[in-house]
């Protein structure tokens, strides 16, 4: 047994060889290598996925800004294009109100011709007798009746269609507001979010950021939405000039007619009045020689009254002899030329008293004639002087017509206009003083 100073006690391992430890050795190396060369890689592409994120994140961040930026202009764009329709709204809605107001005053002015027409109709059938007639005058009161009748339609049709148009332009115009209101709002915060940044205060996560917000729209959507406020609102105001101009229109048109009908009344119951004073006038002449007749009459039927007083005593007279020659005796009782003489003059009186008699008679039935046609002729100068003293008080009632917000300016043309009828036509003499 052999000596052995050192006791050796191995492992129970597997021992390895040198070629293994080498390759060991190598394996490792080359993995430290392979290792750092990945580390480098990574170091690499970290670094160059920072500068790439890092600048994909800012220009997604300033074109978002640029965006915004768009988005303030264009909605600052269409908010200003709505605010000068509006403004364009409100002068029309402003305009097309005055207008209305106008045409509603001529309408509330027509009630004075109106209460004039039924005072000058109502005067007028307060003729009497036979001056109750559908004259000219009574005509032409009823053609203007029918004229402002048919202007109050005309200005009430154009004042409902003005206030039809009114209400549309006043819808538009509560959507014009609403639109610039929301537009100012989605502008103030869309600047708001534009001068956030990331080192902001107020920034967090959100929960579900990118859905899509209940009742929103898209893009396409709210442009045609804009669009379509906006074509509205022209097409409201396309027609509303027309709707002032047909106002305009039908005042002047309802004032014209009104005036030249008014003025042909005028004229007709000037011309009555004319014609009923050159009636009165004839008849008050026709009444004049009337009564100089009568006068006549009566002096004629006392002539014959006292001629037939004096026929009377010539045929008692003659009766007398006639009698008293009777009274002859024996044969002077006879039938001699003074008997016969004093029968034919018996007779001739008698025949003489007959046809004055008759006379008498036909002079009174003629004065009586006269008589009862006289007091026909002052019952109709008294109707004709009524009826005239009618038409004046009409034709002064329609003085009102001058006054009033729609009348002439100078007050004294038509009274010089009048003064001038009176002159041209010379009855100077006729009319009432006052």
């Amino acid at each position: 047994m052999a000596f052995q100073s050192l006791l050796v006690l191995e492992k129970p391992l597997q021992h390895l060889g040198l070629a293994d430890w080498n390759s060991r050795v190598t394996t490792l190396r080359n993995v430290a290598d392979a290792r750092r060369n990945d580390a480098f890689n990574i170091r690499q592409s970290s670094r160059t996925l920072r500068n790439e994120t890092r600048i994909e994140a800012d220009w997604t961040n300033y074109e978002t800004n640029e965006a915004l930026s768009e988005r303030i202009s264009e909605l600052n764009q269409w908010r200003n294009t709505i605010r000068i329709t509006l403004e364009r709204i409100e002068r029309e809605v402003k305009m097309l109100s005055e207008e209305k107001a106008s045409t509603e005053r001529e309408l509330e002015a027509l009630q004075t011709p109106l209460s004039v027409l039924g005072e000058c109709l109502t005067m007028r059938d307060c003729r009497l007798g036979s001056e109750i007639t559908y004259d000219d005058a009574d005509l032409e009161l009823k053609n203007e009746l029918a004229v402002v009748e048919n202007n109050k339609r005309l200005l009430a049709d154009q004042c409902q269609k003005a206030w039809e148009k009114l209400c549309r332009l006043q819808e538009v115009k509560f959507k014009l507001n609403l639109e610039i209101t929301n537009k100012a709002e989605a502008e103030e915060l869309d600047a708001a979010q534009l001068s956030l940044n990331k080192f902001a205060a107020n920034i967090t996560y959100k929960p579900d950021p990118t859905r899509n917000p209940k009742n929103c729209c898209s893009y396409k959507a709210w442009q045609e939405h804009t669009e379509n406020i906006k074509q509205l609102a022209e097409n409201e105001l396309a027609d509303t000039y027309a709707i002032r101009e047909a106002l305009f229109v039908a005042r002047e048109k309802a004032r014209n007619l009104l005036m030249s009908q008014q003025e042909r009344t005028e004229h007709t119951i000037r011309k009555r009045i004319f014609e009923t004073q050159r009636a009165r006038n004839e008849l008050e002449w026709q009444q004049k020689k009337m009564k100089e007749e009568m006068e006549k009459a009566v002096c004629e039927i006392k002539i014959l009254e006292q001629a037939l007083r004096d026929k009377t005593d010539a045929a008692k007279l003659a009766e007398t002899r006639l009698e008293n020659r009777a009274q002859r005796s024996g044969m002077e009782l006879c039938i001699d030329e003074p008997h016969e003489q004093l029968c034919l003059e018996v007779q001739k009186l008698r025949d003489i008293r007959r046809r004055l008699m008759d006379k008498i008679d036909e002079s009174k039935t003629n004065y009586n004639l006269l008589s009862d046609h006289a007091q026909r002729i002052d019952v109709d100068l008294e109707n004709k002087q009524h009826s005239l003293m009618t038409d004046i008080r009409a034709l002064d009632l329609r003085k009102r017509l001058k006054g009033g917000e729609f009348s002439q300016n100078d007050a004294d043309v038509p009274s010089a206009q009048t003064e001038r009828n009176i002159v041209l036509t010379k009855m100077e003499n006729e009319i009432p003083k006052n």
